[in-house]
């Protein structure tokens, strides 16, 4: 699916979004910050994230430079729980 929608982004960039001419008000424009965030944290969030930022652009928002916030870590289970004491003599 994530490649889907690379793929899909990728045509969109090449083939409308040169009609349309420079009309974003934010940094990175809204299909290269879709295909980012779908590269960065795949479809799911990916898309979410864009549509986020697609119903944040309208003819009164600011603008500016907008990136994709970074792939948030989650840490393991198994590396957050605590090591358990070794019995000693």
């Amino acid at each position: 699916m994530k490649f889907l929608l690379i793929g899909v982004l990728r045509a969109y960039r090449a083939l409308i979004s040169p009609l349309y001419g420079q009309v974003c008000r934010y940094h990175p424009s809204c299909s290269a910050y879709a295909l980012e965030a779908v590269t960065e944290h795949g479809a799911a969030r990916g898309v979410w994230l864009s549509v986020r930022r697609l119903a944040r652009c309208h003819p009164w928002a600011a603008g500016g430079y907008d990136p994709v916030p970074p792939h948030r870590h989650r840490p393991s289970r198994t590396a957050s729980a605590a090591p358990t004491p070794t019995q000693g003599a």
